[in-house]
C-alpha cells in the first residue's frame, strides 16, 4: 500500500492478521523492505508485520534534501498512526534502529519493544560525514557503494553473487536521497534520550560487521536498564540477509519473553 505523508509517499508492506501482534521492521540505508524477506520466513504465524520502504527507497519517494533524523522518524510515526498502530515491536537495522530509538523516545506509547539490529546511538563524526557527502557531490556515489559492500558483508559473500542485489540496491539510491540520510546521521546523537528509555530491548550484533561493530551495540543498547545483548558469528552488518535464521530465533525468543507472542509459538 502507499501512505502519502504529503510532501512524499511510503510504500508500506502490511502482512498477516489484522489482530495479530503487530510487528514493526525497519530497514538498514540503501537496502529496502526486502532486506527482512529471509528473516520473516522464520518467524512464527500469527504476527501482523509492517515493512515500509523508508523515503526515497525502491517505491518510496522522498521530498527535497537534507533529511533530518526527526523527519525519519516523523514518516515511521504517521505510518503507525494511519495504521491505529499501538503496542508495537519495533526493529530497526543500522539506520532503521537510529529510527527505532528515535521513535520510542519521541512515542513510547506506540512502542512495546525495541530491537537494535547493528545499530547505535551515534555513528561516526561530522567531518568523517562532512568528507563522504562532499566525495559524492564530487564524483558520485560508486566508489562509496564498494567500499560498503566491503564493509557490510562478510569475505565469502563478497567473493560470491549473493552480494550482487544489495551492491544494485544500493546504486539505486539516489545521490541526493543518500547525501540526505547522511546529513541526518551525521547531527544524531541518541545517547542522552535512549538512556532514559525504559522498555524491553534486545540487542542483535554481528561478530563481523564492520560499519557498526558489536561493541557499539552493546553499548547502546546497555544504556537501556534490563536490556541483552545477542551476537552473531559469521555474519556481517545485513544480518537479516545473511544469517536470517539466527536472527529470526533471537527474535522469536524475544518476542515470546515479553509476552508479544505465546510461549508455545514455533517457527
Amino acid at each position: 500500500m502507499k501512505i502519502d505523508l504529503g510532501t512524499h509517499h511510503l510504500n508500506v508492506i502490511d502482512e498477516g492478521p489484522r489482530d495479530g501482534a503487530p510487528l514493526l521492521l525497519l530497514h538498514a540505508l540503501g537496502t529496502g523492505a526486502h532486506v527482512w524477506e529471509d528473516t520473516i520466513e522464520h518467524l512464527p504465524p500469527g504476527l501482523r508485520i509492517i515493512r515500509p520502504d523508508l523515503r526515497g527507497h525502491r517505491s518510496s519517494t522522498a521530498p527535497s534534501a537534507p533529511f533530518k533524523m526527526g523527519t525519519l522518524v516523523r514518516d515511521v510515526e504517521r505510518v503507525l498512526d494511519e495504521l491505529g498502530l499501538r503496542d508495537v515491536v519495533v526493529v530497526g537495522l543500522s539506520i532503521g534502529g537510529m529510527i527505532a530509538q528515535g521513535l520510542a523516545v519521541k512515542r513510547l506509547d506506540l512502542v512495546r519493544g525495541l530491537v537494535l539490529v547493528n545499530s547505535s546511538a551515534r555513528v561516526g563524526i561530522a567531518s568523517q560525514w562532512d568528507k563522504l557527502i562532499q566525495e559524492i557531490k564530487t564524483t558520485g556515489s560508486m566508489d562509496m557503494v564498494s567500499r560498503t559492500l566491503e564493509a557490510w558483508f562478510t569475505k565469502d559473500w563478497q567473493h560470491s553473487h549473493k552480494i550482487d542485489p544489495w551492491r544494485k540496491s544500493l546504486a539505486a539510491l539516489p545521490d541526493d536521497v543518500l547525501i540526505g540520510y547522511l546529513e541526518a546521521v551525521k547531527t544524531t546523537d541518541f545517547y542522552t534520550p535512549t538512556s532514559g528509555l525504559r522498555l524491553p530491548t534486545l540487542g542483535i550484533a554481528s561478530f563481523e560487521d564492520k560499519v557498526v561493530p558489536p561493541d557499539m551495540t552493546r553499548e547502546t543498547v546497555e544504556l537501556i536498564p534490563g536490556s541483552r545483548v545477542e551476537i552473531l558469528r559469521r555474519s556481517g552488518h545485513l544480518a537479516p540477509v545473511d544469517q536470517p535464521i539466527s536472527c529470526a530465533m533471537s527474535l522469536v525468543q524475544f518476542l515470546k519473553d515479553i509476552g508479544h507472542i505465546a510461549q508455545d509459538a514455533e517457527i
